[in-house]
């Protein structure tokens, strides 16, 4: 690593730590020569095909910006988009492809948009799936519905379950500790 006030051709790792929740490296480096200290961030690459096949870094900031268009008007904040385009750069990477296709970055942003603002969802997915109709639309937001009801029944359903206790289960008292009453009770004169 070239030294970047002296231009020298070699420096000294004097500390190293974990940044960016282990996404990355923060080195502290040392001149031999003039002595001064610099930092360094190692990150391991990850670009991005574009469908002309150039390749380009992935960035978090690209992907909020773009996001940010389709949310524009809702509410929707900054911080929401951050945590989104940290969630998309997670997945991507996760996929261990060192280069990833330009359409695995989209994929990856409609779940989570999906979950942020449903509206923001069907404006991103109509541009990026490329809606040509009316009908590409209804489709879509019936799939929302029909998904939203399901999980609503699921909910209900898991609410129903938890409702159902023993009858003689006193409140505020497990079955754990019910039996061990009922041993007590029993011994008792």
């Amino acid at each position: 690593m070239h030294c970047p006030y002296c231009h020298h051709d070699d420096s000294r790792v004097v500390d190293s730590r974990t940044a960016d929740d282990g996404a990355a490296i923060r080195r502290r480096r040392q001149c031999p020569s003039c002595s001064r200290r610099f930092t360094t961030v190692e990150t391991a690459s990850l670009q991005v095909q574009k469908r002309s096949g150039v390749l380009e870094p992935f960035s978090r900031s690209k992907v909020a910006s773009g996001v940010r268009k389709a949310c524009q008007g809702r509410p929707v904040s900054d911080d929401d988009l951050a945590v989104l385009a940290q969630t998309v750069e997670d997945a991507v990477r996760a996929l261990g492809n060192p280069e990833v296709p330009a359409r695995e970055v989209g994929m990856a942003i409609l779940g989570p948009l999906r979950s942020l603002d449903e509206v923001a969802y069907l404006r991103f997915a109509s541009v990026y799936r490329d809606f040509d109709s009316l009908e590409d639309f209804e489709a879509e937001v019936t799939l929302l519905r029909v998904e939203r009801e399901s999980a609503a029944r699921l909910r209900a359903e898991d609410n129903s379950s938890e409702a159902r206790t023993d009858v003689t289960q006193k409140p505020g008292q497990s079955q754990t500790n019910q039996k061990a009453s009922r041993k007590l009770e029993s011994k008792s004169p």
